[in-house]
């Protein structure tokens, strides 16, 4: 699984510069880097939660 999701996260970027998906804050194709910077602030959520429990 860990190395599924960022394949999948680059594949959804990769989609949104060719079409954007149109989901709410993707609407336009430099909304791209949107999807990263929520994967990047999830993987720090996530690494804290281990660290603290």
């Amino acid at each position: 699984m860990t190395k599924i999701l960022p394949f999948v996260l680059i594949l959804m970027m990769a989609l949104h510069i060719i079409k954007p998906l149109g989901w709410p804050g993707l609407k336009k194709r430099g909304d791209f880097w949107k999807i990263a910077a929520g994967a990047l602030l999830a993987m720090f959520i996530v690494g804290v939660m281990r660290h603290a429990g």
